[in-house]
């Protein structure tokens, strides 16, 4: 069943997010790109306050395909103690060669999560390099947040393709990329383990401004009615089993 991640800044947007009952709690920083990491103190202090209630997921920024770089920045971003890293694989060249270095991290039990972008036309072919290299997981998002969302650049035929193909392979499976709520039940029906959000979250629907309360709440109830068939009563949801955490319950904050 399709969970519910959302990517946040500092403490007080992690606090927000908890009580309304987000499954993952991704760490990026807006402001500098689609995969704009946060300062390493950061991401420790969100770290310690979520304290193992949720999965901790944080970008390392947009970087280049440069083997050597990323291995650095997924071990420093690792060492903070978040769940899942983020990299992002960008444009068109040294993917391949990227993913197999990235095996001997991935070997040593870090959890890489490969972001691949719409807009950038993915390569699905990856996919299987990406699951014998030992990666955790991989995600669609998109790069350029100004030029629209998942459903303007791939078909529902396309994006079935990227979840069942990463799926068979046994990758954990997000889509993102200025996803709204009216996007929320055209994608549930992909069975991708979660759907990211931003943009849709924050005043103005702008992905840099600050999380707005009632923009998550509203997003975190049609998540919660595309989960109904596993509400146990009325209150309890149980997340994807690929999580490996247990269900939670929703805050009493409105949801």
């Amino acid at each position: 069943m399709t969970g519910f991640l959302a990517s946040v800044t500092n403490v007080d947007e992690a606090r927000i997010a908890l009580e309304v009952g987000a499954d993952i709690i991704d760490l990026k920083n807006p402001v500098l790109g689609a995969l704009g990491a946060l300062p390493i103190p950061v991401i420790e202090e969100i770290v310690h306050f979520v304290d193992g209630r949720r999965p901790v997921s944080a970008t390392v920024g947009d970087l280049p395909m440069q083997p050597s770089v990323l291995c650095d920045a997924v071990e420093t971003t690792a060492a903070t103690g978040v769940d899942m890293v983020k990299i992002g694989f960008f444009g068109k060249e040294r993917h391949a060669e990227c993913a197999q270095i990235l095996a001997s991290v991935a070997q040593r039990g870090k959890k890489i999560i490969a972001v691949m972008f719409a807009d950038q036309r993915p390569d699905i072919t990856l996919l299987p390099l990406l699951a014998d290299a030992g990666f955790h997981g991989v995600m669609l998002d998109t790069a350029n947040k100004s030029a629209g969302g998942l459903r303007d650049w791939l078909s529902e035929s396309d994006l079935q393709n990227f979840v069942s193909t990463a799926l068979t392979h046994g990758l954990l499976t997000g889509l993102a990329g200025s996803l709204q709520e009216s996007d929320i039940f055209p994608l549930a029906s992909l069975n991708a383990d979660y759907l990211g959000f931003r943009g849709a979250l924050c005043s103005d629907n702008e992905r840099t401004f600050t999380l707005d309360l009632e923009r998550i709440i509203a997003i975190r109830k049609v998540v919660a009615q595309m989960q109904q068939p596993i509400l146990n009563g009325d209150r309890e949801v149980a997340i994807p089993s690929c999580f490996a955490y247990s269900s939670f319950e929703l805050s009493t904050t409105g949801v």
